[in-house]
């Protein structure tokens, strides 16, 4: 727990761009054989931080709102893939 509320507070106003993955280089698995778990732990595991990545040269800063937590977005995501 103590590792993803450090990946949650990162400032994006002094974080090095340099160590932020660009999700729009992660490639995907489309294949019918993969559930949607598998490619969520998947796509966690190559994002690195899901609260903070990168989309092109843009920075994006995940939040959500208290009572949801990251795990239930995914999964609602995931439903939707």
């Amino acid at each position: 727990m103590e590792e993803w509320e450090k990946l949650k507070s990162v400032d994006i106003r002094t974080i090095n761009r340099d160590g932020l993955i660009d999700v729009t280089r992660i490639p995907e698995d489309d294949s019918d054989d993969v559930d949607k778990e598998m490619q969520m732990r998947t796509f966690l595991r190559n994002v690195k931080n899901p609260y903070c990545f990168m989309v092109g040269d843009v920075i994006v800063k995940s939040s959500f709102t208290e009572g949801v937590s990251l795990k239930q977005r995914l999964r609602e995501l995931a439903d939707g893939i």
